[in-house]
């Protein structure tokens, strides 16, 4: 455990799994993540209220009944490739579904890549200062045979959550070990819930200015519109599933209650964002992306150099609680 003032870092056991936990006094803001459950923050309480939409006792619930919530990674794709094969750096990789790590959705298409609730994170520094408490996890996908023949390019990822005057950050960083570019579509899926209102009563601010064209399966068909969307958008009766481009700068996404409001700012390496609130259920989700939907196949990755590393960070904040 390590302690200032304000901030604190400490390791616990929950329901058996090695849980840290950060915690910001003067802020009233405490956070839980489980490294070895997909190095998932399923926590994230301001004054006692958990802002994560976590339908599980505790974390071994989530192990034992793997499903999306909380803060989960998509790596080393988010959301969905178009086909059982993508084309990268000039060649097409095929997709083995016999090693039975890939997830599909309802049409079957290849989503969310490989480590949503992966227990090969392994934390490497945990800190408390009169700044910050936080807790760095890394993730070796180079070293292991059935996550490379997904996807044959070797690299870390090093996540680190960090709380800071009751702002939670999420930072991702990526090495690239191969000797070939990096591809880069990665993104994070976390879903948020408010207290003081239904879901109903919620109010939505989309920080974009375009939106992309989907067709039946969710896909880009690579046209865009503008972002017609009211400011704010009321939720009475609608859902959404959508994928916004040409971010405002910063992108400040932010859902309202009466009082609450959960705020999630992007990075300007997140350039794309999927909005997810579905009909009668009591969560919205504020996806910060690295690329659109379907980015292999239609070459909209980041690409990163041999030996190079890719940086970024989505911060959430919550106030009125």
């Amino acid at each position: 455990m390590t302690t200032s003032s304000r901030y604190s870092a400490q390791t616990v056991l929950v329901d058996g799994i090695e849980t840290v936990r950060l915690a910001d006094a003067a802020a009233q803001v405490d956070v839980a993540i489980a490294p070895c459950v997909g190095n998932m923050a399923y926590e994230m309480k301001v004054r006692g209220r958990n802002i994560l939409w976590f339908p599980f006792d505790g974390p071994s619930g989530l192990r034992g009944r793997p499903s999306l919530c909380a803060v989960p990674f998509l790596g080393p794709w988010a959301n969905r490739i178009d086909g059982e094969a993508y084309l990268v750096n000039g060649r097409m990789y095929q997709l083995n579904p016999a090693l039975g790590n890939l997830r599909r959705d309802a049409n079957q298409r290849p989503i969310h890549g490989l480590l949503n609730f992966s227990p090969l994170w392994k934390v490497i520094a945990q800190t408390a200062d009169e700044s910050a408490a936080s807790v760095s996890s890394r993730l070796e996908f180079w070293k292991f045979p059935d996550l490379m023949a997904q996807f044959p390019f070797a690299h870390t990822v090093t996540m680190t959550y960090r709380l800071s005057n009751g702002v939670l950050e999420v930072e991702t960083a990526i090495v690239n070990l191969s000797v070939d570019p990096l591809p880069v579509a990665v993104g994070y899926h976390p879903y948020f819930r408010l207290h003081d209102a239904p879901r109903d009563a919620w109010k939505v601010h989309l920080a974009a200015r375009e939106q992309m064209l989907l067709n039946e399966y969710l896909i880009p068909t690579g046209e865009t519109h503008p972002n017609t969307f009211a400011d704010p958008y009321p939720l009475q009766g609608a859902q959404l599933d959508d994928v916004f481009g040409a971010l405002d700068a910063p992108a400040k996404f932010w859902v309202e209650g009466q009082k609450e409001r959960i705020t999630v700012t992007y990075g300007p390496k997140y350039p794309v964002a999927v909005v997810y609130a579905p009909a009668g259920r009591d969560f919205i989700c504020f996806e910060p992306m690295s690329a659109p939907t379907n980015a292999f196949n239609m070459d909209r990755q980041q690409s990163l150099a041999p030996g190079d590393t890719w940086k970024e960070s989505f911060w959430i904040e919550a106030t009125g609680f």
